[in-house]
């Protein structure tokens, strides 16, 4: 159980600061009548809690917690600090972000703080102490919520604050100017430092900036907002040590490293936001959500995701009747212990006031409404599902150091390379054939894997190359990996660098691919594909050619080679099905139903999960019989899925 609430959780941000006081009794009664056991609040509430200095004003949550209690609803409750109020801000205006440019945001928006200042942390601790204080025995309360969605708009600060406060960083991680010179390699135009109070943070500067640098800033501006949560989340530990803390994640977000974040919370929860208006959204989504799942290896909680549209996309299309229903159950397929919302009832106004609700504008007469309250009644019925497992056989490699050095701007072979599509290039075909995914850190023991796909390691430090060829289990490695190292130089004799004995191949030159372009491979068989945007001139060292590329200069060059249990594939195959099923049959791993062309099947423990994404009925044959648990029905071999329609089969007889 991931709180102190049994079964799914169900329900969404509360905001009752932005209505009358006799609106409450009605969320509440409604809240209730839908089947909401959880509600997020107070996240914005800092101005509201404290407005003036020192002067609380508790008196407006407190009386909403009552209502709620009251009513069965608990509480995700949060810190407040997502957030500065104004009073605030204007005591102290250092407290707002400088961008690169050197511009101090000003104060109308949210999340406008600098994440380094000592003032700002101040703040934020002292009022998370207070709100533990008030609350930490209040029997509404299921867990804390810190900040909001960190990164989304403050990433990074580039005030003197945080620049002195990125050379402390740099001084714990070098010791000195010399470490950091032979880290940055700062030889190269004229960058050496004699001091580490020389060092600034990238700013903008006349041409390209040192690599090394940005990715050390990546580092850091990820390290410094994690400081920001754990000094909220040792406040709130100390006052309340048996109250569960988490903060909301953003599915795949490039600013923070979530493997470093997970560590350090009690609960993984993310937000989520498919859009309506692509029909392979859920793809991506599935693949954020196992990230979640495999980040603590555990069940998490989708605590973010809208019932309809959004206010924030250049076009907000609504989600499609079922679609709701069809994307929150998804999130349960794949570990998540309920599905929360961006929020409870619509806001009349401000940025938000087109972004759908559980309660829409129109009320109990809406669509949205109707459809709230049958997925409640849905949740319910999947009460057992809760705290469940999801056993994985294939593991994707995913690091944080290595996606950002690979994205560095101004400085490598291709700007093309988006470290995202290649994880969905192979984690797509995989979804579609119903088998289970892991995702993993590098340098992860991966002996519990049958198969091991590194999509892309451009950072590769020796102990991570180690862990690959420690893995008993088959391994594929994509290209322009084992190309630097932990200080992003270049590891001597090119690349694949510390894989080189692993993979059995040299990589002679990089071949990156015209905008447009594509390259022909004819692999082993005769069969053929084409790949974009990549390629490599390789040679084997002690490696078999399994695909070889066709046509251009590269013309009968090996594309594709294997080492023992280890392939390497030197290029971006537009469809790299034909490389994945070999080793998927070669590796033994079978997927948790066979299904038609979108239809989705998860399994948890001994629950299997069928989702239909398509507007068409589907027509499968079930794996085992069982019970669907969202209709009680008894099921058994062939049966039609409707169309955005779902089964919950608990399979007989199994464990």
């Amino acid at each position: 159980m991931l709180t102190r609430v049994p079964g799914l959780l169900f329900g969404g941000d509360y905001n009752p600061e932005q209505w009358p006081e006799e609106v409450w009794a009605e969320d509440v009664r409604l809240m209730r009548e839908a089947g909401i056991n959880l509600v997020t609040v107070a996240v914005f509430s800092w101005s509201r809690l404290e407005p003036r200095r020192g002067a609380y004003d508790f008196g407006w949550l407190d009386r909403v917690l009552g209502l709620l209690h009251a009513e069965g609803v608990a509480a995700d409750l949060a810190t407040a600090t997502a957030t500065p109020p104004p009073w605030l801000v204007r005591e102290h205006p250092e407290v707002m972000p400088v961008d690169a440019g050197g511009t101090r945001l000003e104060f109308g928006s949210r999340q406008g703080y600098c994440p380094s200042s000592p003032v700002w942390r101040e703040h934020t601790v002292r009022l998370a102490r207070a709100m533990a204080t008030r609350y930490g025995g209040h029997p509404a309360l299921a867990m804390w919520h810190v900040g909001n969605e960190y990164a989304d708009h403050t990433l990074e600060c580039f005030c003197p604050v945080s620049a002195a406060h990125f050379r402390r960083w740099l001084a714990a991680r070098y010791g000195d100017a010399d470490g950091l010179n032979a880290a940055w390699g700062t030889s190269c135009w004229g960058q050496h430092y004699t001091s580490l109070d020389q060092v600034e943070p990238p700013r903008r500067a006349p041409g390209p900036l040192n690599p090394a640098q940005t990715l050390d800033w990546r580092r850091f501006c990820s390290d410094a907002l994690l400081e920001c949560f754990a000094l909220e989340r040792d406040a709130l530990r100390e006052i309340t040590p048996e109250v569960p803390v988490t903060t909301n994640f953003m599915s795949l977000l490039h600013g923070l490293d979530y493997w470093k974040w997970a560590a350090e919370e009690d609960l993984v929860s993310d937000d989520a936001y498919p859009d309506p208006a692509d029909p392979g959204a859920h793809v991506a989504t599935a693949l954020s959500y196992d990230l979640m799942r495999s980040l603590k290896n555990r069940p998490w909680l989708l605590l973010e995701s809208a019932p309809s549209a959004v206010s924030w996309r250049e076009v907000n299309a609504p989600k499609p009747p079922g679609v709701m229903r069809l994307h929150s159950l998804q999130a349960v397929a794949h570990g998540s212990d309920g599905a929360m919302f961006f929020q409870w009832r619509q806001a009349k106004y401000g940025p938000e006031k087109f972004h759908s609700a559980l309660l829409p504008h129109g009320g109990t007469e809406t669509r949205t409404w109707r459809e709230t309250v049958r997925l409640g009644r849905d949740l319910r019925a999947l009460g057992e599902v809760a705290g469940s497992a999801t056993t994985a056989e294939v593991a994707l490699v995913l690091g944080w150091d290595s996606w950002w050095g690979l994205q560095a701007p101004e400085s490598m072979p291709s700007n093309r390379l988006d470290l995202k599509k290649m994880l969905l290039a192979w984690y797509a075909p995989l979804h579609a054939a119903g088998i289970a995914v892991d995702l993993v850190p590098p340098g992860r023991d991966l002996s519990g894997y049958r198969l091991v796909i590194a999509p892309n390691l451009y950072l590769c430090t020796e102990e991570q190359a180690a862990a690959l060829a420690a893995a008993p289990g088959r391994l594929v490695v994509g290209p322009f990996s084992g190309v630097v190292d932990a200080a992003d130089q270049v590891h001597a004799g090119g690349a694949p660098g510390p894989l080189r004995d692993l993979l059995g191949v040299a990589v002679e030159e990089f071949w990156p691919l015209p905008d447009g372009a594509r390259q022909e491979v004819v692999l082993h068989g005769g069969e053929r594909a084409t790949a974009s945007t990549w390629a490599e001139w390789i040679t084997p060292l002690d490696a078999e050619p399994l695909a070889r590329y066709a046509g251009g200069d590269l013309d009968g060059r090996p594309a594709v080679v294997r080492r023992g249990r280890a392939t390497y594939v030197s290029c971006l195959l537009d469809d790299v099905t034909p490389v994945l099923r070999a080793e998927l049959a070669a590796a033994g791993v079978r997927p948790v139903a066979e299904v038609p062309p979108g239809v989705e099947a998860a399994r948890r423990g001994r629950h299997l999960f069928l989702l239909n994404h398509t507007t068409s009925p589907a027509a499968l044959t079930l794996p085992a019989p069982g019970t669907d648990l969202l209709t009680g029905r008894p099921l058994r071999g062939e049966i039609t899925l409707a169309a955005r329609d779902a089964v919950v089969l608990r399979i007989e007889g199994d464990q």
